[in-house]
């Protein structure tokens, strides 16, 4: 019990906190495109549009590396089958594990199962307590 308690606080409690101290410590850039794009507006106006288009094109060649394993239009089935994967677990989880509680022996639940269980439900919840 005490492992279980321990997985589910630590999905729970540890997203947040990283994300807390994340924002608290490790301060973000100052410069970014946008910035850089102000500034070049009000000093060099004339390197503002050579300055745009090389963005464009790092951005279009950053996301033509991220989907480079992707042929084609990637079929919108499945973009939602992705989607689903985690929820679905989670939702699982839960039904399992209320079958476990309430039936006992008579449903199995492996410790390791639970465990698995317990981990993603609590992350998963950790996760979108972080969502700002």
């Amino acid at each position: 019990m005490l492992i279980d308690a321990i997985i589910s606080l630590g999905g729970l409690i540890v997203p947040p906190v990283f994300d807390f101290i994340k924002k608290k410590f490790i301060k973000s850039g100052k410069d970014t495109p946008e910035a850089t794009m102000s500034t070049l507006a009000t000093t060099k106006p004339d390197a503002l549009a050579p300055y745009v288009t090389a963005m464009s094109e790092y951005i279009k060649a950053q996301v033509l590396f991220f989907n480079r394993d992707v042929v084609g239009t990637l079929p919108e089935w499945v973009s939602a089958l992705r989607a689903v994967i985690r929820p679905s677990v989670v939702v699982i989880g839960l039904f399992h594990i209320l079958l476990h509680g309430i039936f006992g022996e008579r449903v199995v639940l492996d410790a390791g199962i639970r465990y698995f269980y317990e981990a993603n439900i609590s992350s998963w919840c950790g996760a979108k307590l972080t969502k700002d």
